[in-house]
Formats: C-alpha cells, sequence, structure tokens
C-alpha cells in the first residue's frame, strides 16, 4: 500500500568543502574570502558574526563585492581588468566563472553536496529521465548528463541559457542528451503535465522572485506551492527523487519538507530536509547558505 513519505526527524546539514578550484579561505566581520580558480574574492555574508582567522594582509583580494542598499544589487572592484570567465571543473562537470552583476560569479559553490547527492542517486536510477527547473548555468545539469540522465534544462533566462551552452562545449557535453529550453518553468511544466510526460527525477531550484520570458511573474511563497503539485504529478512510477532548494530568509528546510510531503502523499519514500552549508578551509567554521528538502523512493 503506497503511503505518506517518511520525513526525517532530524535535519542535516550538506556540508561543501573546497576542491581544487573553489576553496572558502576565510570569513568573519560580514564578509567571507573565497577562491575561484586563480582569482581571490571578497563578498559580502552578513550572518558571518565573528573575527576573521586570518590578517588583513591575507584579505587581499582581485575583485570586491561593494554592495548596495538593495538585497544583491552592487558593483565589483577589481585591483586589474578580469577576463570575461575562466575555466573551472568539479568532477567531470567544467564550466565558467563569471563576475555577475549579482555578487555570485555564474555558479554557486555551496551547491556542490547537492551535485554530489544527484550524481549518486542518477547512477543508482540507471538512465532516468531528469527535468532541472531555473536550471540557470547548467552545472547540475552536466552532472546528472555525465552519470547517463537524459535531462531537460528549463530556464526563463536567454542569457542564463547561452552560459548554459558554453559550459556544455567546455565540458565536451554537447553530444550527451540534455534538452535546452527558454521558458517559464511554470509554464513548461503546466504544458507538460498536460501531455502527460514523465520523469524520474526533479531538480527545483526556485529564486525568491523572477520574471519570465513573456512577463511572467514568479514569487516564491505564493507560486511553490502550486508549482510543487505539478512536479509531483510529472513523477513516473519509477521515480527515484525530487530534490527542492531554496534560498530566502523567511523559509527553511522543515517547511520545504511539509510541502514536499503533502505534494508526494501516495508515494512513500523519505524525505531529507536541512541547508547547505560551506566550509572554512581548516573545518573549524561553516556558512549555511540556503535550505532544501530531497525526496527519495
Amino acid at each position: 500500500m503506497s503511503q505518506r513519505p517518511t520525513i526525517a526527524d532530524q535535519p542535516s546539514v550538506m556540508r561543501t568543502r573546497g576542491w581544487d578550484d573553489y576553496a572558502l579561505l576565510d570569513s568573519g566581520a560580514g564578509r567571507k574570502l573565497e577562491r575561484y580558480g586563480r582569482f581571490r574574492v571578497v563578498r559580502p555574508e552578513p550572518q558571518c558574526l565573528w573575527t576573521p582567522r586570518l590578517d588583513d594582509g591575507a584579505w587581499k583580494a582581485d575583485a570586491v563585492f561593494d554592495p548596495a542598499d538593495e538585497e544583491d544589487d552592487g558593483r565589483w572592484r577589481f585591483t586589474e581588468r578580469p577576463p570575461e570567465s575562466w575555466p573551472l571543473a568539479w568532477g567531470e562537470a567544467r564550466f565558467l566563472g563569471r563576475f555577475t552583476n549579482f555578487r555570485h560569479l555564474a555558479f554557486f559553490p555551496e551547491q556542490a553536496a547537492n551535485w554530489a547527492w544527484l550524481d549518486e542517486r542518477v547512477r543508482q536510477a540507471g538512465a532516468p529521465r531528469v527535468l532541472n527547473l531555473f536550471g540557470y548555468t547548467g552545472v547540475a545539469s552536466l552532472v546528472c548528463a555525465r552519470a547517463g540522465a537524459q535531462v531537460t534544462h528549463v530556464d526563463a533566462s536567454k542569457k542564463a541559457i547561452g552560459w548554459a551552452r558554453e559550459n556544455a562545449a567546455l565540458s565536451d557535453a554537447e553530444a550527451l542528451p540534455i534538452r535546452w529550453i527558454c521558458e517559464d518553468a511554470r509554464r513548461y511544466v503546466q504544458r507538460e503535465a498536460r501531455r502527460g510526460s514523465r520523469y524520474e527525477g526533479i531538480i527545483l531550484d526556485p529564486p525568491k522572485f523572477g520574471r519570465g520570458p513573456g512577463g511572467e511573474v514568479w514569487r516564491l511563497f505564493e507560486d511553490l506551492p502550486e508549482l510543487a503539485r505539478l512536479c509531483a504529478e510529472l513523477l513516473s512510477e519509477r521515480a527515484s527523487f525530487l530534490l527542492l532548494n531554496a534560498y530566502a530568509a523567511r523559509i527553511s528546510g522543515a517547511s520545504l519538507a511539509g510541502l514536499l510531503a503533502d505534494r508526494l502523499d501516495g508515494r512513500g519514500g523519505r524525505i531529507d530536509w536541512g541547508e547547505l552549508a560551506l566550509v572554512e578551509e581548516g573545518g573549524e567554521r561553516e556558512i549555511g547558505l540556503s535550505f532544501f528538502a530531497r525526496w527519495s523512493a
């Protein structure tokens, strides 16, 4: 008999430690010092309330993001003009780092914990069909495709789709089964539900606010419940996973888990939940950056 999914009793912290092309070098006083390939970068991080471990000299960086009053707004300062992009890698996935206008560098390093989990789930599922919604620059899509998935990558930004295709070319992944769709995620899912399309895995990583190519407005708290319901409809009988991630101060892993349990009622399985964290070099401190809930059959 099918049953409601079991929600884990305790939250999990999915920790990302540095790798060859990324490291959290130090943090404190509302900032974090990171290394992206050959570039040392300083970005604001208000929750770093502690004192930096390294001295001021160690905080000299190639790029510093100066925030403005509005969230994510501001500008970069460089010691010298940087390239438009430069190559980075995580496992078999290769992608380009970029200094974007939104303080990040065209990918989110803390997501490496999710990439490792997705790689494992896809390999266990055996050539699953995976839908990646709000897929941005496509690192998760590349990880899944490299692991054997047939991936449909959806993002409303034409620029992001272009960057994702560049990352695929850099990864020699152009021949892998990835469909690149520039469309509002909600509209795409609605159409797929009408068509009766099915997937064995879904990645859902929505922003707090966004606009589709046709002017569609996305608001996380208002629109996520309905999108989660539609995603549940798209899961096949042999579905393996649904991963939900969110960056929003007013949300929690527990609330995301509750939403998935409600929408996946009758499927059984397990829902783990918690937050993603970056671990500083030395392993003594970590920064929680996003919340997740993930269902596995």
